[in-house]
């Protein structure tokens, strides 16, 4: 069984910049379609659309530091270069 990619979220959860978290750059209804996220595929492609928008948007270079420290605990491939 292929292990779940952990959350984007990195425990900041402050929506300051339009309604995106200063942390991860989701939005509150981008953590419920997460939620909802049921195949690795999903959950991959997720992720992967979020390293986009957070290029896009900019100041979040924070995370993705904190979030290849968090698959590295899980024992799973970010689905990025790191």
């Amino acid at each position: 069984m292929t292990k779940k990619l952990p959350s984007p979220c990195i425990d900041v959860c402050k929506f300051r910049r339009e309604g995106h978290c200063i942390g991860c750059s989701m939005t509150k209804t981008q953590k419920k379609i997460l939620k909802k996220t049921k195949s690795p595929a999903e959950r991959e492609a997720f992720v992967t659309l979020l390293v986009h928008q957070q290029n896009d948007m900019g100041k979040y270079a924070h995370w993705r530091a904190a979030y290849l420290k968090k698959c590295a605990k899980k024992g799973v491939k970010p689905p990025f270069a790191a």
